[in-house]
């Protein structure tokens, strides 16, 4: 048998809540064009995503990975941290 590879969903976003434990709210933003204006906008999503050790904070650039459920309304964990907010 060969090895089964998975695909998971991965996206980046800003840290905007650090309060929970071992939980963290990202802000993910995607740009998309208008159907009928043809105008670039904005669209965004806050997920709730697992952070284990706690290490994320506001403002930091994050990755982050679809997994299996965690609680009610959390279904995504953090990965990466890419880019440090400036404190």
């Amino acid at each position: 048998m060969s090895e089964q590879t998975t695909l998971r969903r991965s996206e980046t976003g800003r840290v905007v809540s650090d309060k929970m434990d071992k939980t963290v709210t990202v802000l993910v933003e995607r740009r998309v064009k208008h159907p009928i204006y043809g105008k670039v906008v904005t669209r965004s999503k806050k997920y709730a995503a697992h952070d284990e050790t706690n290490d994320c904070h506001t403002g930091d650039l994050v990755q982050i990975e679809e997994c299996r459920p965690i609680s009610r309304n959390k279904s995504w964990r953090v990965t990466r941290v890419v880019e440090r907010a400036i404190s």
